[in-house]
């Protein structure tokens, strides 16, 4: 359902404001899905609801900033669970404030199907919007910013001392922050839901492949 002129319980310019003020705070100080991580994400879908005006932006909106109500670490071991809890918290807390009940669904399943480690597919449109709008801030320079930030809040190295672009020896980005170009990032394009995902996506891991083949030469290594 796409947002109409008599609608203005749904306008976006009226939700966008109470959308990022219920989200504020949930980071717990994780400076990879804070406020500044919400906005980008929401920016990203802007671009691809621009090619997609079937899709309902008001959902994807409100899936987009609640979508980190619920943050675990990347290591604790119910990472995987962290989605389908935001979907809930988001659908109570939308209720209470009047969100248009017709859409709860949607946006739950929005925010519960944008997660990499939750593996849940992404059946409608805007889900499928907002899983690209999240991966694609994970590449590019504000991913590679997030990724050695990540790193270092789990205690990782940045890369492995002899043989950094893993030539010679499995990836391991547990225990090298560079190694998850790729363990994770490289298959992001190839995960994209939409054409223009995938084409920023494939755009932006350029830019990382180009940087980790630069960070070897610095270290010393011949290239791949």
């Amino acid at each position: 359902m796409k947002l109409t002129n008599d609608e203005p319980k749904t306008d976006l310019a009226t939700w966008r404001p109470r959308l990022a003020a219920m989200a504020e705070g949930a980071s717990g100080g994780d400076g990879a899905h804070d406020s500044a991580h919400l906005e980008r994400v929401w920016r990203n879908a802007q671009a691809l609801l621009a090619r997609h005006p079937e899709a309902d932006a008001l959902v994807v909106m409100a899936a987009c900033y609640l979508h980190d109500l619920v943050n675990l670490p990347k290591n604790d071991p119910e990472r995987n669970q962290a989605s389908r809890r935001s979907a809930k918290l988001a659908r109570h807390q939308l209720s209470w404030m009047n969100f248009p009940p017709e859409r709860l669904d949607a946006v739950a399943h929005a925010i519960e199907a944008h997660s990499f480690s939750a593996d849940i597919p992404a059946e409608s449109l805007e889900a499928k919007i907002v899983q690209d709008a999240d991966r694609l801030d994970g590449l590019g320079a504000v991913g590679l910013a997030r990724m050695f930030y990540i790193a270092g809040r789990m205690g990782s190295g940045l890369a492995h001392p002899g043989d950094p672009l893993g030539v010679a020896r499995e990836f391991d980005d547990r225990s090298y922050a560079l190694d998850h170009i790729m363990v994770k990032l490289a298959k992001l394009p190839g995960m994209m839901q939409t054409a223009a995902g995938r084409a920023l996506a494939e755009e932006r891991l350029a830019r990382l492949l180009a940087f980790r083949e630069e960070f070897a030469a610095e270290s010393g290594m011949p290239p791949a």
